[in-house]
Formats: C-alpha cells, structure tokens, sequence
C-alpha cells in the first residue's frame, strides 16, 4: 500500500478511481495516448478548494494577523515548493503517469509537475466527496505545514514587522543582544530582543540572523498579545 493510499484511508477520505487515475494523468502522457484528458481540469479546481481551505484556517486559527501577514504565511504553504514537498512525503510520483520525454528528465521528481499533480489530486477528492472529503484532507495534511511556517516566524520578515510596530508605538528601533557558546564547528547563538529597554523575547539557533529573527517573531507575538506568545 502506498503513503498516498495509506493516508486517505487514515483520513477516511475516498476517491472515486477514474478520478483518482485523471488526476494523475500528465499533459505529456494525455498526449501521447490519443490527447486523451490530463490532470489540468483537476489542478484548477484543486488550486482553488486549497487556497480557500488553508486562507480560512489562517483567518481563524491567527486571528492577530494583519492581512499581509495571513497573505505571506498562505503563500508559504501552497507555494510549489511547500506542494512538491508535501508530493514527495505521500509519494505521489510514484504514481504519475508521464510522456516518454518527461519520464527519461525525471519528470516524477520535478518540483511543477509534483505541485499540479497534488492540486489535481485535490480536486479529484473534492469532486468525489466534496467540500467535507477535500476539506478533511487538506486539514490533515497542510494544516501541520501552517503551523509549524507560523511558528518558525519563516513566512515573513519578523524583524521588519517588530522594527514597524515600535514606530507605531513611538519606541525606539528593537535592539538584538547576541551571544554564542560552544566550539566553532557547533556554535550556537542566543539573541535577546530589547524593546523600549526592556528584554521582551530570546530566540537561539545556530547563526546569529535566524536567532535575531526567532527573538523578533516571538517579540512581536508578545507586544500584540498573540495566543502562541
């Protein structure tokens, strides 16, 4: 049984099987085959259900996120990127069906072709059971991928944010207060944002940047009176 196949029956999500075998039908194999109907039908649609999914789980999971905030941490998750990631972690090239050219390029490991074959696979579920099976699996499977985006502050610049709202408060630009320990080849950096003079949040990780950005993600979630400060 595959990872794919595992996962729908842990979620008790069906899909109906000439669906599921569209949805898995590159353009360049549908070509091959007589120009037979490919996944792209699919993808559009499942582009879709996924943006709406994740955008209303953002909405009501963080609800101290300004716009543009919620629009960078969405982006983070249904980029092709985070897709062909989430592809590979379920195995999905394992089942595409590609063209001569695309298999002899490793067509099933590229990152766009994994990315629309995971949005057609949406829309094949969401067409087999609609919006409850479609909105089952994108929870059970993309809603880990938001939370842990939000958490590492990867989304969006945090340090910026943190600089913008001292302005608006009339403080001081935040200071970062770094500090390493250990050898040269294990060296981890402690950074302790200061706001107003007062030490708000420590962020560590092994450069000092990624410290600084932890300690200002975390300052900010405290100076808006975030839920996960």
């Amino acid at each position: 049984m595959s990872r794919l196949v595992q996962k729908l029956d842990e979620l008790g999500v069906h899909v109906d099987a000439q669906l599921f075998e569209l949805a898995f039908t590159h353009r360049s194999w549908a070509y091959e085959n007589g120009r037979i109907e490919s996944n792209e039908r699919l993808e559009f649609l499942g582009d879709a259900v996924l943006q709406i999914v994740v955008t209303e789980f953002i909405f009501r999971r963080y609800p101290t996120l300004a716009e543009g905030q919620m629009a960078k941490l969405r982006a983070s998750v249904v980029s092709s990127h985070a897709l062909s990631q989430v592809a590979r972690d379920l195995g999905l090239g394992e089942h595409v069906k590609l063209g001569k050219g695309e298999v002899s390029t490793g067509g099933d490991r590229k990152t766009s072709i994994l990315a629309d074959t995971m949005e057609a696979l949406i829309g094949a579920i969401h067409m087999s059971g609609g919006s409850e099976a479609s909105d089952a699996f994108v929870h059970g499977v993309f809603d880990p991928l938001i939370t842990r985006s939000e958490e590492e502050g990867s989304y969006t610049d945090f340090k910026t944010a943190l600089q913008e709202l001292c302005a608006h408060h009339g403080w001081g630009a935040p200071v970062y207060e770094i500090t390493g320990t250990g050898p040269d080849h294990q060296r981890v950096f402690t950074a302790v944002a200061v706001v107003d003079g007062k030490s708000v949040a420590t962020g560590t990780a092994p450069s000092k940047k990624t410290a600084e950005q932890r300690a200002a993600t975390l300052a900010h979630r405290v100076l808006t009176g975030s839920p996960d400060a």
